[in-house]
């Protein structure tokens, strides 16, 4: 049988391949060069040859990839869209220094279109177009000829071009098999930054696992659930009513409450409210760490399919009769409230909180009374704020409220000094506690009807520069403290604390606590305060139960 060939001229298949092959060794993965000038000058001797084979290595391995892909009449559409794809995730790796394995891929995934369009910027649409959508215009144009003849001599002639990639490959291994190992194992991550197998490999997972793989059943659990007698007469006579606040990208080390040199809380921080020092989050990214503290599955062993599909602790405390809304303003609840009452902030509306792409977190406050009145019983009101979601830190906080100066007032935040994106992230944390402090307000208005208190506890952190790194998402293993140390900060009203017999002073000998706390208390926290119960709860999880006294 023999290929048609066409009587224009074109290029072979393995000579697109071989071009492909080298733009991506020497433009596409520019990320792995910038982070292997950081190891390798920090070596005190590096052979030159292995640096020189470094660009060869990464040359000879995409050729003998790319050819296993590069057939007639798949190679072009294939190529063209990883080409693009490849291209945005060089710029975020570059800049930003994210790893792309399958949680990031769920973050991305899971992330609407308001929180997608803060990472747009002109530069990242000039990185994008210069890198990725230019080429694909010119691989769209080019014209690839199969090599003439029969279909076996092309198949050779493809079979001999990654047989040379091979060999190039063991030559370099037989050379400098030490420098590589050596380098690799003390850096293991590098291979998560080589473009495209590891992105392509976390989004293979990622389909794998959400969409061909048959859903696990759904799992009820603590279904014996039900509230003590003395919550059931409190419910009658005056209900609790506790605000769970969940934040978004803030990070402990920024909070002054947790001994920061900056006045990131003046408004709580005259409110008698505790802080825990010294907490841990689930992940790195909100699909990972909001599911993660209402299960009851802890960072040890966490899975998001299994999380997804059982019972976490708001379908338990309904269970039980305690009435539950959430409120979002952070684009999505990650399917944690999806048997609850549940409302989002209209985003597209125009008006001082509002611009119709994002709303200040103040506007989850503004039918906050009527809320509470249409609720019965003991209540819990969760609400998911959009807290300092970045790059578009800007965005997080009204203009009377930039307190640290300069900012940056841009997406593109790698185009800001270090200082205006630290200003500009601190801004976002003075607001989340402005917004803290006036929800406070709200409870204690309305102390006289309920005994009432606020649980305030982000999802994950964000790196501001730190060793080049910005934003979060890195692989829990390799991610900075600065990406897992997350606040923890409680309020509670006289009538609170005198319903659910809580010493405070044991409960602040409790938040000074190092390495103790996590997302892994929330469930059993939450069921706890609530008085459920219930064989699913944990006392020994629960931060509250040895500060309470019968």
């Amino acid at each position: 049988m023999k290929i048609i060939n066409s009587p224009s001229k074109g290029i072979s298949y393995v000579t697109f391949t071989l071009l492909l092959a080298l733009y991506f060794a020497i433009v596409v993965n520019v990320p792995i060069y910038k982070e292997l000038v950081h190891i390798l000058s920090s070596l005190e001797q590096v052979k030159i040859g292995f640096i020189i084979t470094i660009p060869i290595f990464f040359f000879a391995a995409l050729n003998f990839l790319f050819n296993l892909f590069s057939w007639p009449l798949f190679s072009k559409p294939f190529f063209i869209l990883l080409l693009i794809t490849s291209s945005m995730v060089s710029y975020a790796s570059y800049n930003y220094g994210t790893l792309f394995d399958s949680n990031m891929i769920a973050n991305i995934i899971e992330t609407d279109t308001s929180e997608a369009s803060s990472y747009l910027s002109t530069y990242s649409f000039l990185w994008t177009a210069i890198m990725g959508v230019i080429p694909a215009l010119l691989m769209f144009k080019v014209k690839l000829q199969p090599q003439k003849g029969h279909w076996l001599r092309f198949i050779l002639t493809k079979i001999v071009s990654m047989l040379i990639s091979l060999i190039v490959i063991a030559v370099i291994a037989a050379l400098y098999y030490q420098d590589y190992a050596s380098v690799g194992r003390n850096n293991s991550y590098l291979k998560k930054i080589i473009i495209p197998t590891q992105y392509v490999y976390s989004s293979a997972s990622y389909v794998k696992e959400n969409y061909l793989t048959t859903p696990e059943p759904y799992r009820e659990i603590g279904v014996d659930a039900k509230q003590s007698e003395d919550a059931q007469v409190q419910a009658a006579e005056k209900p609790t009513l506790l605000v769970f606040v969940v934040g978004e990208t803030a990070r402990s080390q920024n909070y002054q409450l947790n001994g920061y040199h900056r006045e990131t809380n003046p408004y709580t921080s005259t409110l008698d409210v505790i802080s825990f020092q010294d907490v841990a989050s689930c992940g790195t990214a909100t699909a990972v760490s909001v599911p993660c503290m209402f299960s009851q599955l802890t960072h040890s062993n966490f899975d998001r399919q299994q999380a997804d599909n059982q019972d976490n602790a708001l379908d338990i405390m309904q269970r039980a009769g305690v009435d539950i809304v959430w409120e979002d303003n952070d684009g999505g609840d990650k399917h944690v409230a999806h048997n609850v009452k549940k409302t989002e902030i209209d985003r597209t509306q125009h008006n001082a909180l509002c611009d119709g792409q994002t709303c200040y977190d103040m506007a989850l406050l503004k039918n906050f009374d009527q809320q509470v009145s249409d609720m019965q019983g003991n209540r819990v009101i969760a609400m998911h704020l959009i807290g300092s979601h970045g790059p578009t830190y800007f965005q997080r906080y009204p203009k009377d409220k930039a307190y640290f100066q300069p900012d940056c007032q841009q997406a593109d935040i790698e185009n800001c000094s270090v200082e205006q994106i630290v200003n500009t992230y601190d801004n976002t944390i003075r607001y989340t506690d402005f917004v803290l402090a006036e929800t406070i307000a709200k409870l204690k208005s309305l102390e006289d009807r309920y005994n009432t208190a606020l649980i305030y506890i982000s999802d994950h952190g964000e790196s501001l520069g730190e060793n080049g790194m910005f934003l979060h998402g890195m692989p829990y293993s390799l991610a900075p403290d600065y990406q897992k140390r997350v606040p923890l900060i409680l309020w509670m009203s006289p009538g609170f604390k005198q319903a659910k017999h809580i010493n405070t002073g044991c409960l602040n000998q409790e938040a000074q606590k190092r390495a103790t706390h996590s997302h892994d208390n929330v469930f059993h926290s939450l069921l706890g305060i609530m008085d459920v119960e219930t064989s699913a709860y944990d006392g020994a999880l629960d931060i509250f139960k040895t500060c309470r006294t019968s």
